[in-house]
């Protein structure tokens, strides 16, 4: 196989331990060929080959956002965004700016809102978003996804009064003195407005993926898990069918298709290397944020709640085993500690009926653990799929709401020492996935404004920057059965890679908040800072 592209004089960290660190490496259709020093590499290349001289920039696998939403995302570049808004008047700003550019009774939507940031963590209301958008029926998601925030028109819209009962698996926000509703919606409470809102045609669903992917681009992200439904998948293969996708995508499936799934004879694997299927994703609780992750005991000072249970447990063991007798891994979310110890035992029990122990299952964020669950994780196989931004950025709240507990969210120190196998995402569009703030979260647990402090929050549980790297690459591969393809720079894997402007491997990680990505290569093609990458 004839060298096309050699990249030399560089410190490329190959995440593979045969050859952890070389110099050089060579490229042929897509694949990493060879790698050593820029001696070998180079007369190894014929006079046609290309030539990048590295300039002795570090290089890295190219990241993998091992947890996304991705069309949710390119949409949400163009939605309104609440994102930071310090406050519940400089939210109501933002929305008013919106409205006032909108045709009167046009639907506004976005999202972001962190009442968390707020004083008072109070929930938003009706009446707030009510004295600045008039006709507008307007609906806004809570960062996290798991709460909404609609004004009068939204829910007169949808028929939600005082008599509307509390859909299964969500709960309608009311005034405890007259019972009417607040505007805050909780889980599957949301789909009563969110189903009045226009949905994306085909081509904007094309142009939004379209879009997120040059953003991730310029984030060093080569690799995303899409936890989203047929829409997403449909963008992607139209995008991939016009020649323009240069993304590598491992497609979950929503719980509701699991039977058309299991018709069709689909299994986690079916694909290649450019989109794929991963699992099942079902959704076993809520969100700390909207307070309703199920909790083995209640909430600091809301003696009655523990949650909601958006899956039952007894449900959780009957769809694990469904899917896993299908040849389905299932990616399940579960933030209390009930919720991830009831999918644990979905998955243990599974495993006592011989069923499915080969799949590779997850747990996806996994935010708070009972210490009686931690070493389940390695000793049933399952995945910690974690987004280390969420700690840094729910710390607050995780205090304010779990109190002691709160010692073992986002436990990645006790998880590793455990022998868990890990991977690292983002949830965006519920926080930012640049993987570089992400790598600062895991090694400081501190914000990027030092908050708690130069120790971090639980700091027993940070992780060294290689550990956090290796969970956005090749951790994130080998959790979807990708090891041999993607996640190292070893022969025979995907040339897809990340050149940085300053080493994040022999620097303080501080230094992670002023690194920047210099190019992207997927493929063994630049997509993202072809100018920076000049042929020698």
């Amino acid at each position: 196989m004839q060298i096309e592209t050699v990249l030399y004089n560089g410190a490329i960290y190959t995440i593979d331990g045969a050859n952890p660190q070389v110099e050089a490496l060579a490229i042929a259709r897509g694949r990493v060929v060879a790698v050593g020093s820029s001696h070998a590499m180079l007369q190894l290349a014929p006079p046609n080959a290309r030539r990048i001289d590295l300039g002795r920039r570090p290089v890295l696998p190219g990241f993998i956002d091992a947890h996304i939403h991705f069309l949710a995302y390119g949409l949400s570049l163009k939605e309104i965004d609440l994102m930071g808004a310090p406050s519940l008047t400089a939210a109501l700003d933002i929305v008013a700016a919106h409205a006032a550019r909108t045709p009167a009774g046009h639907w506004l939507s976005g999202r972001g809102w962190d009442q968390s940031l707020w004083p008072g963590y109070a929930f938003p209301t009706r009446r707030d978003l009510d004295r600045v958008t008039g006709a507008h029926p307007v609906f806004l998601r809570r960062k996290c996804g798991h709460a909404g925030w609609a004004n009068s028109a939204a829910l007169a819209l949808a028929g939600i009064t005082a008599a509307t009962p509390d859909p299964a698996g969500g709960a309608i926000e009311r005034d405890p003195a007259t019972g009417e509703p607040t505007g805050i919606l909780k889980e599957h409470a949301m789909n009563l407005v969110g189903r009045l809102l226009r949905q994306p045609t085909p081509a904007e669903a094309v142009d939004a993926v379209a879009l997120a992917m040059r953003t991730v681009h310029r984030m060093g992200i080569v690799g995303v898990h899409n936890m989203e439904d047929g829409v997403a998948l449909a963008a992607l293969q139209a995008l991939r069918e016009e020649g323009r996708l240069a993304l590598r995508v491992v497609q979950q499936i929503p719980e509701a298709d699991l039977d058309a799934a299991i018709q069709l004879g689909i299994r986690s694997g079916f694909g290649d290397e450019w989109i794929r299927i991963g699992a099942l994703k079902i959704f076993a609780d809520g969100s700390l944020g909207a307070r309703s992750a199920l909790m083995i005991e209640p909430y600091e000072g809301e003696p009655d709640n523990v949650g909601i249970a958006v899956a039952s447990a007894d449900h959780l063991v009957s769809q694990v085993e469904k899917a896993a007798r299908a040849g389905l891994a299932v990616h399940i979310h579960a933030i209390g500690d009930l919720a991830n110890r009831n999918v644990l035992d979905a998955i243990a029990a599974a495993h006592r009926a011989g069923i499915g122990r080969h799949l590779r299952h997850r747990i996806e964020h996994a935010q708070v653990l009972h210490p009686a669950d931690v070493g389940r994780f390695a000793e049933l196989g399952v995945v910690a799929s974690m987004q280390p931004i969420h700690a840094t950025q729910d710390m607050t709240l995780a205090d304010a709401h779990w109190g002691a507990r709160a010692r073992l969210s986002y436990a990645w120190s006790s998880l590793l020492s455990a022998g868990a196998p890990m991977a690292f995402g983002s949830d965006a569009p519920v926080e930012t996935p640049d993987v570089l703030q992400g790598l600062y979260a895991a090694s400081t647990r501190r914000r990027a404004d030092g908050h708690p402090g130069p120790e971090g929050w639980y700091p027993e549980e940070s992780i060294s920057v290689a550990e956090a790297v290796a969970a956005y690459t090749a951790g994130a591969a080998w959790s979807v059965g990708m090891e041999h393809t993607q996640g190292k720079l070893a022969p025979g894997m995907v040339a897809d890679l990340v050149v940085l402007n300053r080493d994040i491997l022999t620097a303080e990680p501080s230094a992670l908040l002023e690194t920047g990505v210099v190019a992207t290569m997927v493929g063994g093609n630049v997509v993202y800072g072809v100018e920076a990458l000049s042929s020698g």
